[in-house]
């Protein structure tokens, strides 16, 4: 028989000769078995943990000798073991720092391989439309450029190391409660211009994967659209990979398989012997099985035929050393620091106590507990990371919103007072149903039909889903009035994976910084931040609005929603509202000036600019440098002002660097559904650079095409 086992160094044009000889050599049975799943559930009944064993995803003929793909979830990381858990993906979006991002990925990379793992469901970049959203934070935020230059990085850190990547939801999936459900209108021009470009983008960089979203789009599925599947993401964008099914009710009939859809997981309930006898009966033809497990033979070899950076992958790279400091670095550079009336940094050496309130301050808080969850060795939280930097000579645990008036108090007898406030997985996260434990209970095989069985005689309350109010709840916020009365110089800490509303408690505090779901070292970096060894650099990449009407319209149990062409920052300024905090937005211990903006178009169509920035401050610190086009809009209405660059700048008091920016022809285009093609605009484009959406209005120049 065939040698059929991958060999290190094989020619594309090897790879080719032996994926058809596979082809020739399987039965449709064992092709059928390629596309799907199987034994998740089996496993999940023996070690009682949602995910935790590599799950066989697709891919494999026992018979042959070939081996599956093996999956693994995690955005903030590996979700099985005790991996490394890094800050959530908004965290990270936070930073705004690609390179970063890529170094996250090989990270993540190297601990899926160091436990058995090659394919990995990490990058996940629907579009943040409403901060309801209730996976708001597995997401990197609002705006499609951003979520594609952070998804590409990631994606292309993960593959150093021999693990497929894949990119999800595809797409529009960015309600959490009824995304089994909903059907979301899309009108042509919002789908390319908005919905869908930052999933090219990845596509492109050579993400190896799709997986598909639950929601549908324009009255179809997602899983069985063929205009998605096949005519956009296959024909139009050139996509070579294989599409997986996101899980249970990812498919509804075998016919997926002719729309492009080409493994169903986590098991086979409409492929296996329904695509077998569909193909028997000529109702699918035998060629489209034979194209998907071309996909995912062509994928498993692609990788499994490349060298490995290492030699090995022992399982001492788990959430070791190294992964530990990314943690931390990661953590750092997410912060954001929204308001600071001259209270931070702090001064260890003059301060003589700290109160630290908050339920959630010494609460191990690091993200939702659905198919994201990582269960990491340790987490330090805001108050063992206050303490461990500043001894329990200094930090104090004054209290919760359990007794607000007692917590007052014990604030008012301290220099300082740090109150952490904001969500847990209760409140937002994968909506996990009342009837289904996923640490404990299995699945009923009903629920492959949408049904879930009573499990145990448990009656449990539903967790996670989209949040049902933008503001903190109103014990939290008490707890900072009376606080912030009490002692004018508070530090309020915001833990939430996307915007939070902020009520009239702000203008009380004397600082307010978000760190979103920041990791299992997030406590370390909340104190190295507080007390000045870091200057914040996070930038939000979301706007926070001063009414949650200024929002799109969001309904949590929707069976059908139109998602228009305008959300976020877009939104406002086409409005004339200015929002609470601006996309882009954060403070620093630098301050930062901008001058000599200049740029010129080029005789490929693209745009490229330059600016100097000077860090005029007394601290080191690092500002996010953000360019915005700003088209005619004369053809069609456009937004004001369109992120299509962003770098992050090292400076050192008195120092000035120069930063260039260059636009691609590409982006500055839009979508004409009419003649269904891309076109670019003529005449006076600006470019804007500053620290934020709202500051770059403050530098334009003009460039015309």
């Amino acid at each position: 028989m065939t040698d059929y086992a991958p060999r290190k160094g094989l020619t594309p044009e090897g790879i080719r000769l032996l994926v058809d000889a596979v082809l020739h050599e399987a039965t449709l049975e064992e092709k059928v078995g390629m596309m799907s799943g199987r034994g998740f559930f089996a496993l999940h009944k023996a070690s009682g943990v949602w995910g935790s064993d590599p799950y066989r995803a697709g891919g494999g003929v026992d018979r042959l000798g070939i081996e599956p793909f093996y999956f693994t979830d995690g955005p903030r990381g590996v979700a099985r073991g005790q991996s490394t858990a890094f800050p959530c993906t908004m965290a990270r979006g936070a930073s705004f720092d690609v390179d970063l991002e890529r170094r996250v990925g090989e990270a993540m990379g190297m601990e899926i391989r160091a436990q058995g793992c090659n394919l990995s469901g990490a990058v996940c970049v629907n579009l943040l439309r409403h901060p309801a959203w209730g996976r708001a934070q597995e997401t990197y935020g609002e705006d499609s450029y951003h979520l594609g230059e952070m998804g590409a990085a990631l994606a292309e850190g993960l593959q150093v190391h021999n693990v497929a990547a894949t990119v999800k939801h595809f797409a529009v999936n960015s309600i959490e409660n009824s995304r089994f459900k909903v059907d979301v209108r899309v009108g042509e021009r919002a789908l390319r211009e908005v919905y869908l470009p930052h999933f090219k983008r990845i596509l492109d960089a050579g993400c190896a994967t799709v997986m598909s979203a639950y929601n549908k789009l324009n009255g179809e599925y997602c899983g069985e659209n063929r205009r998605l599947l096949t005519d956009i993401l296959r024909h139009e964008w050139g996509f070579e990979g294989f599409v997986h099914s996101d899980w249970i009710l990812g498919v509804h009939t075998p016919w997926g398989a002719a729309a492009g859809l080409d493994v169903e997981n986590p098991e086979p309930v409409h492929y296996g012997t329904k695509l077998v006898t569909a193909v028997e009966n000529g109702q699918i033809a035998e060629s489209v099985v034979d194209t998907a497990c071309r996909r995912i033979l062509d994928t498993y070899y692609r990788f499994a035929c490349a060298e490995d950076p290492l030699e090995e992958y022992p399982a001492d790279l788990v959430a070791g050393p190294a992964n530990r400091a990314l943690a931390l670095e990661s953590a750092e550079k997410s912060v954001v620091l929204l308001r600071n009336e001259a209270l931070l940094p702090l001064d260890l050496d003059k301060i003589g106590s700290v109160a630290v309130l908050g339920h959630l301050a010494d609460l191990p808080n690091t993200g939702d507990n659905g198919s994201s969850r990582v269960r990491s060795p340790y987490t330090i939280t805001p108050l063992s990371g206050l303490l461990e930097y500043a001894g329990d000579a200094k930090i104090t645990f004054a209290g919760d919103e359990s007794d607000v008036q007692a917590a007052a108090q014990a604030a008012a007898k301290c220099d300082v007072a740090i109150v952490v406030v904001g969500f847990t997985p209760d409140e937002e996260g994968e909506y996990i149903p009342g009837d289904l434990n996923l640490g404990q209970d299995v699945l009923p095989t009903d629920a492959f039909d949408g049904k879930t069985a009573a499990n145990s005689g448990r009656n449990n309350a539903p967790r996670g889903g989209d949040r049902k109010d933008l503001g903190l709840p109103a014990h939290q916020e008490a707890l900072i009035e009376a606080v912030a009365a009490s002692n004018p110089r508070t530090i309020v800490v915001v833990v939430a994976g996307s915007a939070v509303l902020f009520g009239s408690w702000v203008s009380k505090t004397g600082a307010v910084l978000q760190t979103f779901f920041s990791g299992m070292e997030g406590g370390r970096a909340l104190a190295r931040i507080v007390f000045g060894d870091v200057s914040p650099s996070g930038k939000l990449p979301f706007t926070v609005a001063a009414d949650a009407a200024h929002y799109p319209f969001f309904d949590a149990d929707a069976a059908e929603i139109d998602y228009g062409y305008w959300h976020g920052y877009a939104l406002l300024e086409r409005d004339g509202i200015t929002p609470t905090y601006s996309f882009g937005h954060g403070l620093s211990y630098g301050d930062f000036s901008y001058r000599a903006l200049s740029a010129r178009s080029l005789a490929c169509g693209s745009i490229t600019a330059q600016v100097s920035v000077r860090n005029d401050g007394v601290h080191t610190a690092t500002e996010v440098v953000q360019l915005y086009l700003a088209p005619p809009g004369q053809a069609i209405e456009r937004p004001r002002k369109i992120l299509r660059g962003f770098q992050r700048v090292e400076l050192t008091p008195g120092e000035t660097k120069t930063l260039h920016f260059t636009i691609p022809a590409e982006g500055l285009k839009w979508y004409d559904p009419k003649s269904a093609s891309w076109k670019t605009e003529t005449g006076e484009h600006g470019i804007l650079i500053g620290g934020s959406s709202l500051l770059a209005e403050r530098l334009q120049v003009q460039v015309t095409l």
